[in-house]
Protein backbone atom coordinates (compact mmCIF):
# COMPACT_ATOMS: atom_id res chain seq x y z
CA UNK A 1 0.00 0.00 0.00
CA UNK A 2 0.79 3.53 -0.56
CA UNK A 3 0.95 4.47 3.05
CA UNK A 4 4.16 1.65 3.76
CA UNK A 5 5.69 2.63 0.61
CA UNK A 6 5.84 6.00 1.84
CA UNK A 7 7.07 5.28 5.01
CA UNK A 8 9.68 2.55 3.62
CA UNK A 9 11.18 6.07 1.33
CA UNK A 10 11.23 7.86 4.67
CA UNK A 11 13.15 5.19 6.43
CA UNK A 12 15.57 4.45 3.57
CA UNK A 13 16.15 8.11 3.44
CA UNK A 14 16.54 8.72 6.89
CA UNK A 15 19.00 5.70 6.68
CA UNK A 16 21.15 7.09 3.66
CA UNK A 17 21.20 10.87 5.34
CA UNK A 18 23.14 8.78 8.69
CA UNK A 19 25.34 6.47 6.23
CA UNK A 20 26.36 9.77 4.24
CA UNK A 21 27.14 11.95 7.78
CA UNK A 22 28.62 8.93 9.40
CA UNK A 23 30.89 8.74 5.97
CA UNK A 24 31.73 12.39 6.11
CA UNK A 25 32.70 12.07 10.17
CA UNK A 26 34.83 9.35 9.33
CA UNK A 27 36.37 10.61 6.73
CA UNK A 28 37.07 13.97 8.66
CA UNK A 29 38.15 12.02 11.05
CA UNK A 30 40.86 9.63 8.75
CA UNK A 31 42.05 12.97 7.52
CA UNK A 32 43.09 14.41 10.92
CA UNK A 33 44.41 11.53 11.52
CA UNK A 34 46.94 11.40 8.36
CA UNK A 35 47.84 15.31 8.93
CA UNK A 36 48.63 14.28 12.41
CA UNK A 37 50.66 11.31 11.60
CA UNK A 38 52.32 13.41 8.94
CA UNK A 39 53.33 16.01 10.73
CA UNK A 40 54.69 13.75 13.88
CA UNK A 41 56.86 11.80 11.11
CA UNK A 42 57.94 14.92 10.05
CA UNK A 43 59.60 15.42 13.54
CA UNK A 44 60.91 12.32 13.72
CA UNK A 45 62.43 13.32 9.79
CA UNK A 46 64.29 16.35 11.12
CA UNK A 47 65.92 14.74 14.76
CA UNK A 48 67.08 11.97 12.32
CA UNK A 49 68.54 14.60 10.08
CA UNK A 50 69.93 16.87 13.08
CA UNK A 51 71.59 13.62 14.31
CA UNK A 52 73.22 12.72 10.66
CA UNK A 53 74.55 16.40 11.02
CA UNK A 54 75.93 15.85 13.82
CA UNK A 55 77.55 12.40 13.27
CA UNK A 56 79.43 14.56 10.08
CA UNK A 57 80.37 17.11 12.08
CA UNK A 58 82.13 15.10 14.67
CA UNK A 59 84.27 13.28 12.43
CA UNK A 60 84.99 16.48 10.53
CA UNK A 61 86.48 18.05 14.21
CA UNK A 62 88.30 14.87 14.82
CA UNK A 63 89.79 15.34 11.30
CA UNK A 64 90.31 18.71 11.93
CA UNK A 65 91.96 18.71 15.48
CA UNK A 66 93.68 15.00 14.83
CA UNK A 67 96.12 15.64 17.82
CA UNK A 68 97.29 13.02 20.61
CA UNK A 69 95.49 15.06 22.82
CA UNK A 70 92.23 15.14 20.63
CA UNK A 71 92.85 11.18 20.15
CA UNK A 72 93.01 10.63 24.08
CA UNK A 73 89.33 12.93 24.31
CA UNK A 74 88.04 11.15 21.32
CA UNK A 75 87.38 8.06 23.51
CA UNK A 76 85.23 10.05 25.56
CA UNK A 77 83.01 11.03 23.29
CA UNK A 78 80.34 8.04 24.34
CA UNK A 79 79.94 9.95 27.40
CA UNK A 80 78.95 12.78 25.81
CA UNK A 81 77.01 11.21 22.91
CA UNK A 82 75.39 7.78 23.94
CA UNK A 83 74.68 6.75 21.01
CA UNK A 84 78.32 6.80 19.52
CA UNK A 85 79.44 3.02 20.94
CA UNK A 86 83.15 3.17 20.07
CA UNK A 87 85.87 5.61 18.06
CA UNK A 88 88.53 4.44 16.22
CA UNK A 89 91.53 6.64 14.53
CA UNK A 90 94.18 4.58 12.42
CA UNK A 91 97.02 6.39 10.63
CA UNK A 92 96.81 6.42 7.23
CA UNK A 93 99.75 4.22 6.77
CA UNK A 94 98.40 1.54 8.82
CA UNK A 95 95.96 -0.81 7.97
CA UNK A 96 92.47 -1.31 10.16
CA UNK A 97 92.63 -4.10 13.11
CA UNK A 98 89.72 -6.17 14.11
CA UNK A 99 89.41 -8.79 11.01
CA UNK A 100 86.34 -8.61 8.78
CA UNK A 101 85.40 -5.60 10.52
CA UNK A 102 88.69 -4.08 9.60
CA UNK A 103 88.60 -4.55 6.06
CA UNK A 104 85.06 -2.91 5.76
CA UNK A 105 86.23 -0.34 7.63
CA UNK A 106 89.15 0.16 4.62
CA UNK A 107 87.18 -0.29 1.80
CA UNK A 108 84.57 2.31 3.61
CA UNK A 109 87.40 4.25 3.80
CA UNK A 110 88.55 4.30 0.52
CA UNK A 111 85.75 5.23 -0.66
CA UNK A 112 85.06 8.18 1.32
CA UNK A 113 88.85 9.35 0.08
CA UNK A 114 87.51 8.76 -3.35
CA UNK A 115 84.32 10.70 -2.70
CA UNK A 116 85.82 13.43 -0.57
CA UNK A 117 83.33 13.16 2.54
CA UNK A 118 81.94 10.33 4.70
CA UNK A 119 80.83 7.12 3.96
CA UNK A 120 78.68 4.89 5.70
CA UNK A 121 79.13 1.46 6.41
CA UNK A 122 75.35 -0.14 6.57
CA UNK A 123 75.67 -3.73 6.71
CA UNK A 124 75.28 -4.02 10.04
CA UNK A 125 72.18 -1.94 10.38
CA UNK A 126 70.47 -5.05 10.42
CA UNK A 127 72.40 -5.29 14.48
CA UNK A 128 71.65 -1.92 14.87
CA UNK A 129 74.75 -1.08 14.23
CA UNK A 130 76.38 1.91 12.03
CA UNK A 131 79.63 2.56 11.19
CA UNK A 132 80.36 6.03 9.57
CA UNK A 133 84.26 6.79 8.22
CA UNK A 134 85.72 9.71 7.22
CA UNK A 135 89.24 9.60 5.61
CA UNK A 136 91.86 12.10 6.62
CA UNK A 137 95.13 13.28 5.26
CA UNK A 138 96.75 12.12 8.13
CA UNK A 139 94.55 9.87 9.97
CA UNK A 140 91.02 8.30 9.34
CA UNK A 141 88.29 8.03 12.03
CA UNK A 142 85.43 5.92 12.42
CA UNK A 143 82.40 6.22 14.70
CA UNK A 144 80.01 3.41 15.69
CA UNK A 145 76.77 4.37 16.11
CA UNK A 146 73.73 2.29 18.27
CA UNK A 147 70.45 3.03 15.94
CA UNK A 148 68.61 2.54 18.84
CA UNK A 149 69.67 5.52 20.37
CA UNK A 150 69.11 8.15 17.08
CA UNK A 151 65.80 9.42 18.76
CA UNK A 152 65.44 9.93 22.65
CA UNK A 153 62.53 9.36 24.58
CA UNK A 154 61.82 13.10 25.35
CA UNK A 155 61.92 13.73 21.48
CA UNK A 156 59.44 10.71 20.57
CA UNK A 157 56.71 12.39 19.03
CA UNK A 158 54.82 9.62 19.45
CA UNK A 159 52.35 7.86 22.26
CA UNK A 160 54.35 4.67 23.44
CA UNK A 161 51.21 2.61 22.51
CA UNK A 162 50.79 4.54 18.83
CA UNK A 163 49.93 2.10 16.05
CA UNK A 164 53.19 3.62 14.36
CA UNK A 165 56.29 1.90 12.76
CA UNK A 166 59.51 3.81 11.78
CA UNK A 167 62.25 2.15 9.81
CA UNK A 168 65.41 3.35 8.75
CA UNK A 169 66.07 1.84 5.02
CA UNK A 170 68.81 1.59 2.45
CA UNK A 171 70.21 -0.88 0.23
CA UNK A 172 67.75 -3.56 1.44
CA UNK A 173 68.73 -2.93 4.87
CA UNK A 174 66.34 -1.92 7.38
CA UNK A 175 66.52 -1.03 11.08
CA UNK A 176 63.30 -0.81 13.28
CA UNK A 177 63.33 2.38 15.30
CA UNK A 178 59.93 1.77 16.68
CA UNK A 179 57.34 -0.84 16.42
CA UNK A 180 53.95 0.46 17.40
CA UNK A 181 50.55 -2.11 18.16
CA UNK A 182 49.63 -3.17 14.48
CA UNK A 183 45.50 -2.69 14.25
CA UNK A 184 44.02 -5.72 11.93
CA UNK A 185 41.65 -3.85 9.32
CA UNK A 186 41.22 -0.55 8.83
CA UNK A 187 43.23 2.26 7.29
CA UNK A 188 47.42 2.77 6.73
CA UNK A 189 48.92 5.98 6.17
CA UNK A 190 52.21 5.90 4.76
CA UNK A 191 55.57 8.39 4.93
CA UNK A 192 58.62 8.24 2.75
CA UNK A 193 61.82 10.45 3.07
CA UNK A 194 64.99 10.05 2.71
CA UNK A 195 67.58 11.90 5.27
CA UNK A 196 69.56 15.26 3.48
CA UNK A 197 72.35 13.70 4.23
CA UNK A 198 74.82 11.65 1.40
CA UNK A 199 77.33 10.04 4.00
CA UNK A 200 73.72 8.59 5.74
CA UNK A 201 71.46 8.32 2.45
CA UNK A 202 68.85 6.57 4.96
CA UNK A 203 64.88 6.68 3.84
CA UNK A 204 62.65 7.35 6.86
CA UNK A 205 60.05 4.74 6.23
CA UNK A 206 56.86 5.44 8.66
CA UNK A 207 53.37 3.80 8.49
CA UNK A 208 50.45 4.36 10.89
CA UNK A 209 47.51 1.96 10.99
CA UNK A 210 43.86 3.43 12.27
CA UNK A 211 41.64 0.69 13.27
CA UNK A 212 37.86 0.90 13.59
CA UNK A 213 37.65 1.82 17.19
CA UNK A 214 39.50 5.29 16.42
CA UNK A 215 36.66 6.28 14.35
CA UNK A 216 34.26 8.97 16.10
CA UNK A 217 31.62 6.85 16.72
CA UNK A 218 29.70 8.90 19.57
CA UNK A 219 29.69 11.81 16.98
CA UNK A 220 28.57 9.51 14.05
CA UNK A 221 25.45 7.95 16.67
CA UNK A 222 25.13 11.56 17.88
CA UNK A 223 24.51 12.79 14.04
CA UNK A 224 22.32 9.89 12.69
CA UNK A 225 20.01 10.51 16.20
CA UNK A 226 19.49 14.12 14.94
CA UNK A 227 19.28 13.01 11.24
CA UNK A 228 16.62 10.73 12.12
CA UNK A 229 14.89 13.27 14.56
CA UNK A 230 14.71 15.73 11.67
CA UNK A 231 13.39 13.14 9.10
CA UNK A 232 10.50 11.86 11.14
CA UNK A 233 9.69 15.16 11.88
CA UNK A 234 9.64 15.84 8.11
CA UNK A 235 7.81 12.86 7.72
CA UNK A 236 5.14 13.64 10.05
CA UNK A 237 4.68 17.27 8.52
CA UNK A 238 4.83 15.79 5.16
CA UNK A 239 2.04 13.22 6.10
CA UNK A 240 0.05 16.03 7.74
CA UNK A 241 0.14 18.11 4.57
CA UNK A 242 -1.12 15.25 2.38
CA UNK A 243 -3.93 13.92 4.96
CA UNK A 244 -5.06 17.91 4.58
CA UNK A 245 -4.80 17.93 0.46
CA UNK A 246 -6.22 14.50 0.94
CA UNK A 247 -9.37 16.02 3.55
CA UNK A 248 -9.93 19.49 1.02
CA UNK A 249 -9.73 17.25 -2.08
CA UNK A 250 -12.41 14.68 -0.93
CA UNK A 251 -14.41 18.12 0.90
CA UNK A 252 -14.23 19.82 -2.84
CA UNK A 253 -15.29 16.01 -4.36
CA UNK A 254 -18.24 16.39 -1.69
CA UNK A 255 -19.36 19.44 -2.61
CA UNK A 256 -19.58 18.84 -5.92
CA UNK A 257 -21.15 15.29 -5.74
CA UNK A 258 -23.88 17.15 -3.42
CA UNK A 259 -24.47 19.93 -5.69
CA UNK A 260 -24.67 17.69 -8.97
CA UNK A 261 -27.23 15.11 -6.60
CA UNK A 262 -29.38 18.08 -6.02
CA UNK A 263 -29.20 18.64 -9.63
CA UNK A 264 -30.55 14.82 -10.37
CA UNK A 265 -33.07 15.17 -7.59
CA UNK A 266 -34.55 18.16 -9.37
CA UNK A 267 -34.33 16.32 -13.06
CA UNK A 268 -35.78 12.86 -10.89
CA UNK A 269 -38.59 15.29 -9.47
CA UNK A 270 -39.68 16.74 -12.68
CA UNK A 271 -39.54 13.55 -14.68
CA UNK A 272 -41.83 12.31 -11.59
CA UNK A 273 -44.38 15.32 -11.66
CA UNK A 274 -44.25 15.41 -15.48
CA UNK A 275 -46.75 12.69 -15.89
CA UNK A 276 -49.77 13.60 -13.42
CA UNK A 277 -48.96 17.12 -14.29
CA UNK A 278 -49.80 16.15 -17.86
CA UNK A 279 -52.90 14.36 -16.29
CA UNK A 280 -53.98 17.36 -14.60
CA UNK A 281 -54.28 19.24 -17.99
CA UNK A 282 -56.08 16.78 -19.50
CA UNK A 283 -58.54 16.31 -17.09
CA UNK A 284 -59.44 20.13 -16.65
CA UNK A 285 -58.97 20.38 -20.32
CA UNK A 286 -61.82 17.85 -20.94
CA UNK A 287 -63.70 19.47 -17.75
CA UNK A 288 -63.77 22.88 -19.62
CA UNK A 289 -65.24 21.02 -22.97
CA UNK A 290 -67.96 19.32 -20.55
CA UNK A 291 -69.07 22.44 -18.58
CA UNK A 292 -69.37 24.34 -21.84
CA UNK A 293 -72.24 21.98 -22.53
CA UNK A 294 -74.63 22.60 -19.41
CA UNK A 295 -76.33 25.26 -18.52
CA UNK A 296 -75.83 25.62 -14.86
CA UNK A 297 -73.37 28.27 -14.02
CA UNK A 298 -71.24 27.21 -17.38
CA UNK A 299 -69.37 30.23 -17.50
CA UNK A 300 -67.66 29.79 -13.87
CA UNK A 301 -66.80 26.68 -14.21
CA UNK A 302 -64.91 27.51 -17.61
CA UNK A 303 -63.09 30.27 -16.08
CA UNK A 304 -62.20 28.04 -12.73
CA UNK A 305 -60.87 25.42 -15.14
CA UNK A 306 -59.28 27.33 -17.33
CA UNK A 307 -57.54 28.78 -14.40
CA UNK A 308 -56.91 24.88 -13.30
CA UNK A 309 -55.79 24.40 -16.73
CA UNK A 310 -53.05 27.79 -16.71
CA UNK A 311 -51.43 26.44 -13.71
CA UNK A 312 -50.75 23.24 -14.90
CA UNK A 313 -49.33 24.17 -17.36
CA UNK A 314 -47.42 27.07 -15.65
CA UNK A 315 -46.24 24.49 -12.85
CA UNK A 316 -45.09 22.31 -15.92
CA UNK A 317 -43.22 25.34 -17.73
CA UNK A 318 -41.53 25.51 -13.70
CA UNK A 319 -40.22 22.17 -13.80
CA UNK A 320 -39.19 22.20 -17.37
CA UNK A 321 -37.04 24.80 -16.88
CA UNK A 322 -35.78 23.46 -13.65
CA UNK A 323 -34.50 20.50 -15.89
CA UNK A 324 -33.11 22.10 -18.06
CA UNK A 325 -30.80 24.58 -15.56
CA UNK A 326 -30.05 21.29 -13.89
CA UNK A 327 -28.62 19.56 -17.40
CA UNK A 328 -24.66 20.88 -16.29
CA UNK A 329 -25.02 23.86 -19.21
CA UNK A 330 -21.95 24.53 -20.75
CA UNK A 331 -20.25 20.80 -20.05
CA UNK A 332 -19.39 20.75 -23.99
CA UNK A 333 -16.71 23.46 -23.21
CA UNK A 334 -14.78 21.72 -20.08
CA UNK A 335 -13.98 19.11 -21.95
CA UNK A 336 -10.21 18.76 -22.36
CA UNK A 337 -7.50 16.43 -22.62
CA UNK A 338 -7.17 14.16 -19.39
CA UNK A 339 -4.91 10.85 -18.64
CA UNK A 340 -7.53 8.32 -17.42
CA UNK A 341 -4.73 6.47 -15.55
CA UNK A 342 -3.89 10.02 -13.71
CA UNK A 343 -7.38 10.59 -12.63
CA UNK A 344 -7.56 6.99 -11.25
CA UNK A 345 -4.84 7.20 -9.58
CA UNK A 346 -5.81 10.45 -7.59
CA UNK A 347 -8.89 9.40 -6.73
CA UNK A 348 -7.31 5.84 -5.03
CA UNK A 349 -4.90 8.45 -3.48
CA UNK A 350 -7.72 10.14 -1.75
CA UNK A 351 -9.10 7.27 -1.09
CA UNK A 352 -5.94 5.72 0.30
CA UNK A 353 -6.97 6.08 4.41
CA UNK A 354 -10.24 4.34 3.94
CA UNK A 355 -9.37 0.92 1.68
CA UNK A 356 -6.18 0.62 4.17
CA UNK A 357 -8.60 0.81 7.00
CA UNK A 358 -10.69 -1.47 5.55
CA UNK A 359 -7.76 -3.96 4.48
CA UNK A 360 -8.56 -3.97 1.11
CA UNK A 361 -5.97 -4.79 -1.66
CA UNK A 362 -6.16 -2.66 -4.59
CA UNK A 363 -4.72 -3.32 -8.10
CA UNK A 364 -4.15 -1.14 -11.10
CA UNK A 365 -3.56 -2.65 -14.02
CA UNK A 366 -2.94 -1.88 -18.08
CA UNK A 367 0.13 0.04 -19.41
CA UNK A 368 0.07 2.51 -22.35
CA UNK A 369 -1.49 5.90 -22.90
CA UNK A 370 -4.98 6.21 -21.85
CA UNK A 371 -5.63 10.16 -22.32
CA UNK A 372 -9.22 10.82 -23.20
CA UNK A 373 -11.35 13.60 -24.01
CA UNK A 374 -13.52 14.56 -20.13
CA UNK A 375 -14.56 16.63 -17.75
CA UNK A 376 -11.78 16.71 -15.12
CA UNK A 377 -14.05 17.32 -12.45
CA UNK A 378 -17.50 14.59 -13.55
CA UNK A 379 -14.60 12.02 -14.93
CA UNK A 380 -13.28 12.20 -11.25
CA UNK A 381 -16.16 11.94 -9.46
CA UNK A 382 -17.30 9.22 -11.69
CA UNK A 383 -14.58 7.55 -10.47
CA UNK A 384 -15.31 8.16 -6.70
CA UNK A 385 -18.43 7.18 -6.71
CA UNK A 386 -17.29 3.96 -8.34
CA UNK A 387 -14.95 3.10 -5.76
CA UNK A 388 -16.91 4.27 -3.15
CA UNK A 389 -19.40 2.00 -3.93
CA UNK A 390 -16.95 -0.70 -4.83
CA UNK A 391 -15.88 -0.08 -1.17
CA UNK A 392 -19.20 -0.04 0.40
CA UNK A 393 -20.04 -3.70 -1.02
CA UNK A 394 -16.87 -4.70 0.27
CA UNK A 395 -17.26 -3.97 3.79
CA UNK A 396 -20.03 -7.25 3.51
CA UNK A 397 -17.46 -10.18 2.73
CA UNK A 398 -14.58 -11.21 4.80
CA UNK A 399 -11.81 -8.74 5.56
CA UNK A 400 -9.36 -11.53 3.65
CA UNK A 401 -11.49 -11.15 1.10
CA UNK A 402 -11.50 -7.87 -0.12
CA UNK A 403 -10.30 -7.05 -3.11
CA UNK A 404 -10.79 -3.95 -5.48
CA UNK A 405 -9.51 -4.26 -9.41
CA UNK A 406 -9.10 -0.81 -11.76
CA UNK A 407 -7.72 -2.40 -15.23
CA UNK A 408 -7.33 -0.02 -18.27
CA UNK A 409 -7.54 -0.44 -21.77
CA UNK A 410 -7.47 0.65 -25.00
CA UNK A 411 -9.87 -0.60 -27.55
CA UNK A 412 -9.95 1.83 -31.37
CA UNK A 413 -10.86 5.30 -30.54
CA UNK A 414 -12.05 4.80 -26.87
CA UNK A 415 -10.02 4.56 -23.87
CA UNK A 416 -12.32 2.08 -20.36
CA UNK A 417 -11.55 1.75 -17.12
CA UNK A 418 -13.20 -1.12 -15.44
CA UNK A 419 -13.57 -1.28 -11.47
CA UNK A 420 -13.97 -5.08 -10.33
CA UNK A 421 -14.56 -5.76 -6.30
CA UNK A 422 -14.86 -8.82 -4.80
CA UNK A 423 -18.11 -8.09 -3.04
CA UNK A 424 -21.14 -9.58 -2.83
CA UNK A 425 -22.30 -8.91 -6.22
CA UNK A 426 -25.59 -7.72 -7.80
CA UNK A 427 -28.42 -9.68 -7.94
CA UNK A 428 -29.80 -10.88 -11.66
CA UNK A 429 -33.22 -9.00 -10.43
CA UNK A 430 -31.59 -5.64 -9.55
CA UNK A 431 -29.31 -5.11 -12.87
CA UNK A 432 -31.87 -4.11 -15.00
CA UNK A 433 -32.56 -1.24 -12.50
CA UNK A 434 -29.29 0.28 -11.28
CA UNK A 435 -29.10 3.23 -13.01
CA UNK A 436 -32.68 4.03 -12.73
CA UNK A 437 -33.22 7.41 -9.72
CA UNK A 438 -34.28 6.83 -6.46
CA UNK A 439 -33.27 3.21 -6.72
CA UNK A 440 -31.09 1.90 -4.11
CA UNK A 441 -30.26 -1.35 -2.28
CA UNK A 442 -29.08 0.53 0.50
CA UNK A 443 -31.04 1.29 3.51
CA UNK A 444 -29.27 4.72 3.80
CA UNK A 445 -28.58 5.70 0.06
CA UNK A 446 -30.64 8.36 -2.24
CA UNK A 447 -30.46 6.10 -5.02
CA UNK A 448 -29.18 8.78 -7.31
CA UNK A 449 -25.19 8.30 -7.67
CA UNK A 450 -25.53 5.95 -10.68
CA UNK A 451 -27.66 7.46 -12.35
CA UNK A 452 -25.62 10.65 -11.82
CA UNK A 453 -22.40 8.77 -12.90
CA UNK A 454 -24.37 7.65 -15.70
CA UNK A 455 -25.56 11.27 -16.70
CA UNK A 456 -22.00 12.68 -16.34
CA UNK A 457 -20.51 10.16 -18.74
CA UNK A 458 -23.48 10.96 -21.66
CA UNK A 459 -22.57 14.49 -21.14
CA UNK A 460 -18.77 13.74 -21.72
CA UNK A 461 -19.86 11.13 -24.80
CA UNK A 462 -18.98 8.70 -22.80
CA UNK A 463 -20.75 5.16 -21.54
CA UNK A 464 -20.60 4.02 -17.75
CA UNK A 465 -22.29 0.25 -18.05
CA UNK A 466 -22.53 -2.72 -15.55
CA UNK A 467 -20.72 -5.69 -17.39
CA UNK A 468 -21.37 -9.65 -16.66
CA UNK A 469 -19.81 -10.76 -13.64
CA UNK A 470 -17.48 -13.32 -14.19
CA UNK A 471 -17.60 -14.56 -10.61
CA UNK A 472 -18.27 -13.02 -7.57
CA UNK A 473 -18.92 -9.41 -7.41
CA UNK A 474 -19.23 -6.63 -9.63
CA UNK A 475 -17.63 -4.68 -12.41
CA UNK A 476 -18.54 -1.47 -13.90
CA UNK A 477 -16.78 -0.12 -16.88
CA UNK A 478 -16.78 3.46 -18.34
CA UNK A 479 -15.49 4.47 -21.77
CA UNK A 480 -14.36 7.78 -23.15
CA UNK A 481 -13.27 8.92 -26.18
CA UNK A 482 -9.72 8.67 -26.50
CA UNK A 483 -7.22 11.30 -27.96
CA UNK A 484 -5.22 10.45 -31.02
CA UNK A 485 -1.91 12.26 -31.75
CA UNK A 486 -0.16 14.26 -29.48
CA UNK A 487 -1.28 16.12 -26.61
CA UNK A 488 -0.67 17.47 -22.94
CA UNK A 489 -2.87 15.49 -21.13
CA UNK A 490 -4.31 16.93 -17.62
CA UNK A 491 -2.09 15.92 -14.73
CA UNK A 492 -4.16 15.66 -11.31
CA UNK A 493 -2.13 16.80 -7.98
CA UNK A 494 -0.84 14.88 -4.91
CA UNK A 495 -1.23 11.72 -6.91
CA UNK A 496 1.15 9.17 -5.49
CA UNK A 497 -0.52 5.97 -5.89
CA UNK A 498 1.05 3.33 -7.00
CA UNK A 499 -0.10 -0.73 -7.55
CA UNK A 500 0.08 -3.05 -5.35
Amino acid sequence: MTFVRAHLRWIAGALILCLISSAWLAHAELQRARREFETQAGIVHRVLSLRAVEHEAILATLALLDTPATAEAAHRLPAIYPRIVTVLRTERTQAWAHGTLGMALSRAEASSRSAGRAWGLVSGMEQGRLWLVLAGEAASHALEIDLAGLVTDAEWPFASDAPVRIDLMHGGHRWRIHSGADEAGGWRFGFNRPLDVRSQPFDVVAERSVGWDELPWAQMLASSAVLIGLMAGAAALAQQRIARRRAEELLRLGQVGRLNAMGELAAGMAHELNQPLTAILANTGAAVRLLRDEPPDTETARTAMEAAAGQARRAADVLGRLRRSVERPGGAERVQVVDLRAAAEAVLHLLEPRLREAGVRVGLEGAGDFRVQADPIALEQIVHNLLTNALQALQRVPATERRLTLRLANDGARASLTVTDSGPGIPAAQRPRVFAPFYTTRAEGLGLGLSLCETLAASMDGQLELLEASGRGAAFRLSLPRVSGQGCALDFPESEFRHA
